[in-house]
């Protein structure tokens, strides 16, 4: 239990996840930073069965992926998915330096 504003919550507190930037990659993948500073791979592929994801087929749509508010949206944020979802069905990114 914890208390905040003078409001008692059941469970623990958790901190609000959200994205700092993302960048469109080819295969339908995403590089998405979060605010937490981890930068992380999201396989869109996965959201082509859900209806309101339908029109990210189309590549050009896809591509305009931005952040709003912390929350990846497209075609001008009609739009948008969940940063808790796309961390928890994220894959870890390790980012390989060249010299």
């Amino acid at each position: 239990m914890y208390v905040i504003n003078g409001i008692v919550y059941a469970g623990n507190p958790s901190s609000e996840i959200k994205v700092q930037t993302v960048k469109a990659l080819d295969d339908m993948m995403m590089l998405v930073t979060f605010t937490s500073g981890e930068k992380r791979l999201f396989d869109a592929t996965t959201l082509l069965s859900l209806s309101a994801f339908k029109t990210l087929e189309n590549i050009d749509i896809f591509k305009t992926a931005a952040v709003e508010h912390g929350v990846v949206v497209w075609n001008n944020g009609e739009i948008d998915i969940a940063p808790e979802y796309m961390y928890n069905n994220c894959f870890v990114y390790d980012e390989i330096l060249t010299i």
